[in-house]
């Protein structure tokens, strides 16, 4: 599937995961599910950010709510089609690190060299008979091989998590999206 959004944000990247489901239902009710769902709304993936952002509150480093969509800056959306949003931080800190992005030309511009710039896309294809393909991907680039060797482990201990986020977000979406044509 050609993801043409997320490779006009993201074209060079360092760390990539990708997710997909078939959905009974129309592109425009799944890209409006996509932008509908939240993390909160799952007991397990509230779970599984809350363990992540323990330290950081025991600590005192952060009183910020816990990570979701909303925190994402949205970076475009093709029609029915496509939809992507990014944050830029040091995610390998307890605190995240984010930056405040307030458009998709400021984290286009973003030339940090101690920071990575992830993009989590969206993208619906017709499959058969009354059905579309939903795939996400998300995609983080580290600008310098230091930020590489700080991000790697990181990515490699939340991966197992993030596919099973990824996967129950897909899932939640398409209960939504086939409830809506319904």
């Amino acid at each position: 599937m050609m993801m043409a959004l997320i490779d006009d944000l993201l074209p060079v990247f360092t760390f990539r995961e990708r997710h997909a489901l078939r959905i009974r239902a129309p592109g425009g009710a799944i890209v409006q599910c996509v932008s509908r769902y939240r993390a909160r709304h799952d007991p397990l993936v509230r779970l599984a950010i809350a363990m992540r952002e323990k330290p950081a509150r025991l600590l005192g480093l952060s009183q910020r709510r816990a990570l979701d969509l909303d925190d994402f800056t949205p970076l475009g959306r093709v029609g029915d089609r496509e939809v992507a949003m990014g944050l830029i931080g040091a995610f390998w800190r307890l605190d995240y690190g984010l930056l405040d992005i307030a458009s998709r030309s400021d984290f286009m511009a973003c030339q940090r060299r101690d920071v990575c710039r992830l993009v989590m896309g969206f993208a619906v294809e017709p499959a058969y008979a009354g059905h579309s393909l939903l795939v996400t991907e998300t995609r983080v680039f580290c600008p310098t091989p230091a930020m590489r060797q700080r991000f790697a482990p990181y990515w490699y201990l939340i991966r197992p998590v993030s596919g099973l986020i990824r996967r129950r977000m897909l899932a939640a979406i398409r209960k939504q999206a086939e409830h809506l044509v319904r």
